[in-house]
């Protein structure tokens, strides 16, 4: 296995690659807490040049391990070809600040620990790399540190699937996309693969039934094939399989009935990302940009890593700022308004919001989302008013909630991928803020 991961590795698309390479018993050195492991006193590619034992570059396939990742994730772009998120030639929208300093000191109980913790504490907890948070339309609250700063961007990684299923829900809500359409009927090479039969919205809310193992200890799991065609990468010699993820998408079989269960795949972000490029007949990070990025005042463009055919990663290939990411989440927050200018109908945020089918949800086993369900590609949580989240591994998540008028942004490079390593700190420091802030 260790072979095989070496040897893929650096064909891997960016959130399938740091996954494995996160994987128990793949980690240079998981034990190295937040501060031991900051890239800034590590040295990673320091100097001119850098000495050999901190570079981290290309044909090399460990800088996706940890502690490497805490420099990779600011630097996609140096290592992977990628297209613009652009935010067009505007003057950035002014961010206002009414910081508190009290916040840090706010306490909480990790679940399933009897030992409190401070959100200061927290943030180092889950290798923090910068956060901020909003409420009532003000920062009060920003860190940026290790490989993060203002002007730089930041692997998103599976948040962006939620920028990919908010273009789709805008479009559905527009009347531009019908949401009970077979995906054949829009993309024709798709009719006799697994997506073939699914309605647009199953495929939304990844409820599709597809023969497709990410079972990464099986060298001849599907998920080495999509990684083979999805690599940017010149193709070994002698490989005949699909080339992108499109062709790679067309060879994707049926197994089960669609709607019956959730199951989070990242190839039905990809066939989204296709269905809205032949819908509108743009690419996502062309639409994404005109419709979100030029609109919301950002400081940065955003970025996208692409195949090799030149199609951006609609599962998890953006990196961008955090003062950026921040105004994504205040505008789900006041449901397509902001600085004035409305972007898109409420009734998209409130189709995310009203959530998924928590039936098929439910099959999946997430413990520490228990009663929650997928909408749109964002994640719902248990709670009697709505709370939903966009997210990636490593920590990475958008996290907003309406009642107490509250938007989170995190970058983090934790060193396991899986977020349920984050939840059992994070969504209960999440709620404790929340309450500290609804009593102000």
């Amino acid at each position: 296995m260790l072979t095989l991961l070496q040897r893929a590795l650096p064909l891997l698309p960016l959130t399938i690659a740091m996954t494995l390479i996160s994987m128990p018993g793949h980690a240079d050195d998981a034990r190295l807490t937040a501060k031991q492991s900051d890239p800034q006193i590590l040295g990673w590619m320091q100097g001119f040049p850098p000495p050999k034992d901190k570079l981290i570059a290309q044909p090399s396939s460990d800088f996706f391990s940890f502690p490497k990742l805490r420099w990779t994730v600011c630097h996609i772009r140096e290592l992977m070809p990628t297209t613009d998120v652009s935010r067009g030639i505007g003057a950035p929208s002014k961010l206002n600040y009414e910081l508190d300093k009290n916040i840090d000191a706010i306490t909480f109980m990790p679940t399933n620990s009897k030992r409190p913790m401070t959100w200061k504490q927290s943030l180092d907890t889950n290798y923090t790399d910068g956060i901020m948070v909003m409420h009532h339309g003000k920062v009060v609250y920003e860190r940026q540190n290790g490989c993060l700063n203002e002007l730089g961007n930041h692997a998103a990684m599976s948040m962006t699937k939620s920028m990919t299923g908010l273009l789709a829900e805008i479009l559905v809500t527009e009347g531009k996309l019908d949401d009970k359409a077979l995906v054949a009927s829009i993309i024709p090479e798709l009719k006799n693969s697994g997506f073939g039969d699914a309605t647009v919205r199953q495929v939304m809310d990844m409820t599709t039934a597809l023969d497709y193992s990410e079972d990464y200890a099986d060298p001849n799991a599907d998920i080495w094939q999509y990684s083979e065609a999805a690599s940017p990468l010149p193709k070994p010699k002698g490989y005949s399989g699909p080339n992108g993820y499109f062709e790679y998408l067309q060879t994707v079989n049926k197994k089960g009935q669609h709607a019956a269960e959730f199951n989070y795949r990242t190839i039905n972000s990809d066939a989204l990302g296709w269905i809205i490029s032949r819908t509108t007949g743009k690419a996502v990070n062309e639409l994404l940009s005109e419709r979100i990025w030029q609109k919301i005042g950002a400081e940065q463009s955003a970025y996208m890593t692409v195949d090799a055919k030149g199609t951006p990663f609609a599962g998890g290939g953006i990196s961008a700022g955090l003062h950026d990411m921040a105004r994504i989440g205040s505008l789900m927050l006041n449901k397509g308004e902001i600085n004035g200018e409305r972007l898109f109908p409420a009734a998209v945020v409130d189709n995310i919001e009203a959530g998924g089918d928590k039936n098929a949800f439910a099959k999946a086993g997430y413990k520490q989302l228990t009663n929650g369900s997928y909408k749109s590609m964002w994640w719902l949580f248990n709670n009697p008013t709505p709370i939903y989240a966009a997210r990636g591994v490593h920590g990475q998540t958008i996290y907003v909630d309406p009642a107490a008028d509250m938007v989170i942004v995190r970058f983090a490079s934790y060193p396991d991928a899986s977020n349920s390593k984050i939840d059992p700190t994070s969504l209960p420091a999440y709620k404790a803020l929340a309450n500290y802030l609804i009593k102000k």
